[in-house]
């Protein structure tokens, strides 16, 4: 449905004729004029629920405090049936104001046709460049493969190592910093009879962003969009080396008996119990954390670090692997000042609100003192703040069948029935034949 979505609106997008779009200067130093405006926002989140929330109470708020003369019209679709419905709201020349979509591919259609407003330009413009997260920007610039950026975040997660403090304790482990550093934990903790590692083979994409993992610290940030690009082949040595090295740990007996019978959820639940001593995933891992009945670790149980470098020079200790799941765009055609100067308060107040709310961060600085929040949140927030660049996962720049590919191949990976070499060459197959 995807594919089928994106070809209807490539089709249709080049059969249309461009609107003009009409340019304006505005000053937004002072205050706000208070233009009459009703802007149309379609999203994938219930009013009540999530970001809908956020959305509708942004809104409200504005419309209460700065511009009685705003108005707002909130509309719904099942996130499965997204893609369609801007396809066709595109094709007609009739994007809402504002819209929920996704990242990369399907949005670099849209800006490729002129029809989403350029972010970069209208921050720049309204001067609120310095509210966003600038590794939430360099990764969603680095996701549609340009040098501006075109969408907005709504929701900011890092990814990296949770681990269990007891359990490096017992085995005299300190938190690594270097690559080499992690591989003398993996082995101190394997010789002092620790399952070092764990992760959800049974679900395959945790296995794959270890993978990753290691081939951004030791290949660069971007090393996967140059592979999709084609600048590099998949069958590159260095991503063969990143495929052989979660190999090695397998057969080195690091992840335990079984591993691609385990799921994500198991492989958190074994971390937390103390049954294996590291576990890769992402910042929404919190909520697991801070739940009492699935946590036996407790509090202050479990740590984080990002992953480890391996040379500086190529990829540095605050680039961290983030996504900023569903974003937000504007339609070019009726972007114009009023619009400017709503997006100009949402971008100065969404990170607090969102924080006060929901105690979240979506990609916006925030000054909310964080006094209430639970010690894992806080530890998320630090390690979000310490971030300067963000790296997307290793099927971000892959077609599906390509993906499919790299999340199907890796559990003969682990199981040693594929060599690191021929699953990279697996994957290189099927790019040769898109």
């Amino acid at each position: 449905m995807k594919k089928r979505a994106l070809a209807i609106l490539m089709a249709a997008l080049t059969a249309s004729t461009m609107l003009a779009v009409p340019t304006f200067a505005a000053d937004y130093s002072g205050e706000d004029p208070q233009l009459e405006k009703n802007i149309k926002i379609l999203t994938i989140w219930a009013e009540d629920n999530d970001n809908g929330v956020l959305l509708n109470k942004i809104c409200e708020d504005y419309q209460k405090n700065v511009n009685p003369n705003f108005t707002w019209e909130y509309e719904m679709v099942a996130s499965d049936n997204l893609q369609q419905k801007i396809a066709t709201l595109a094709a007609s020349n009739d994007l809402p104001d504002l819209f929920a979509y996704e990242a990369g591919a399907p949005l670099s259609v849209l800006i490729d046709s002129g029809k989403v407003k350029d972010i970069s330009e209208a921050v720049d413009e309204i001067g609120t460049a310095d509210y966003l997260n600038s590794g939430a920007v360099e990764l969603l610039k680095g996701l549609s493969g340009t040098d501006d950026l075109y969408d907005l975040p709504l929701g900011l997660n890092v990814e990296g190592f949770w681990y269990n403090k007891a359990l490096f304790e017992q085995a005299g482990c300190e938190v690594p910093t270097t690559w080499d550093e992690f591989e003398e934990v993996l082995q101190k903790l394997s010789d002092a009879g620790i399952q070092p590692l764990t992760t959800g083979g049974s679900d395959k994409w945790g296995a794959t962003r270890l993978i990753n993992a290691y081939a951004v610290r030791t290949a660069g940030n971007d090393i996967m969009t140059k592979a999709a690009d084609g600048e590099v082949p998949y069958t590159d040595e260095k991503l063969v080396a990143a495929a052989d090295k979660l190999a090695e740990w397998a057969e080195k007996g690091y992840f335990g008996e079984g591993i691609t019978t385990v799921d994500m959820n198991t492989a958190g639940s074994m971390l937390m119990s103390g049954k294996a001593a590291i576990f890769y995933n992402g910042s929404w891992f919190t909520q697991n954390l801070t739940d009492d009945s699935q946590n036996p670790a407790g509090e202050d149980g479990i740590g984080f670090f990002n992953i480890p470098v391996a040379d500086e020079s190529v990829s540095s200790a605050t680039s961290y692997s983030m996504n900023c799941g569903n974003i937000l765009a504007l339609d070019n055609d009726k972007y114009d000042e009023a619009t400017g100067w709503f997006l100009k308060y949402f971008m100065e107040n969404i990170g607090n609100l969102a924080m006060e709310e929901q105690g979240t961060v979506k990609g916006y600085t925030y000054d909310v003192a964080a006094d209430d929040m639970d010690g894992y949140t806080k530890l998320v927030l630090d390690e979000i703040d310490k971030s300067t660049e963000g790296f997307a996962w290793w099927e971000a720049k892959m077609p599906s069948e390509i993906s499919k590919t790299a999340q199907e191949n890796v559990q003969p990976l682990l199981n040693g029935e594929m060599t690191g070499e021929e699953y990279m060459q697996s994957i290189q197959d099927v790019y040769d034949m898109q």
